[in-house]
């Protein structure tokens, strides 16, 4: 690569879990918000796509919205973004809602903001632009932001490739059910699955475990211990009644 061409190389930042969620002001299909200031208390799933009117787009937002309502009572609001204006936005969320049908869902309702960020300065600050993907287009970034506005997870898919959002909502009550009860979550865990003890931090409590007739906690090896966590006492933390 020469002199020129590397001086031609646009490095985007992104920012890493542990982060604070970088600041901006925007203006949304649902007014300006300052983020994450606006949201300070509240969960946040701050998601960006590549285009209005475009069908992939279209199915993600359908389903958003349908579950919007579960999110809420997670605690956690919903917050759009792509690189297209305003007017934009608000015609093809109209047009969803009067004319495009997904898996038995219509008449479907965006309520939730989504920014208008043609400038990219927002998708450029939070690492959404990525040049061998595209340049002009956001990709599938998934960012959640926790009530102390601290971004807790990161996920990213390319241009083609639909999000699973089964697998968003998981990730939602298993980041609160860690938060609440001090436990980690292992593969594929669910509400009502065992979680994980934390490891013992000295080998008379990795000792103690593994001589433990406890019926709580099982011990495999002093660092691999599980423990029940009933289903009914997860929701029932982690969700509003």
């Amino acid at each position: 690569m020469t002199m020129e061409e590397k001086q031609e190389v646009q490095v985007i930042p992104m920012p890493r879990i542990g982060d604070k969620a970088p600041h901006f002001k925007a203006v949304t299909t649902q007014g300006e918000i300052n983020f994450p200031e606006d949201y300070s208390g509240k969960w946040v799933i701050l998601f960006s796509h590549p285009a209005d009117f475009t069908p992939v787009c279209t199915s993600e937002f359908i389903t958003f919205a349908h579950m919007e309502q579960q999110f809420e009572e997670a605690n956690c609001k919903l917050v759009g973004l792509s690189v297209d204006g305003l007017y934009s936005h608000i015609a093809w969320l109209r047009t969803i809602k009067e004319k495009i049908e997904y898996k038995g869902m219509k008449n479907v309702e965006v309520k939730f903001p989504l920014i208008e960020d043609i400038t990219m300065e927002v998708a450029k600050k939070y690492g959404m632009i990525q040049p061998g993907e595209s340049s002009t287009k956001a990709v599938r970034a998934v960012f959640y932001i926790d009530p102390k506005g601290v971004i807790r997870t990161i996920i990213y898919y390319p241009l083609s490739l639909g999000r699973n959002f089964d697998e968003l909502y998981r990730v939602l009550i298993a980041l609160q059910t860690a938060d609440a009860f001090s436990v980690a979550t292992p593969a594929d865990w669910r509400p009502g699955d065992e979680v994980i003890v934390p490891p013992a931090g000295s080998c008379g409590v990795a000792k103690e475990r593994m001589e433990s007739k406890s019926e709580d906690i099982k011990c495999y090896d002093w660092f691999f211990c599980t423990k029940k966590l009933d289903k009914e006492k997860v929701l029932k933390t982690v969700l509003k009644k």
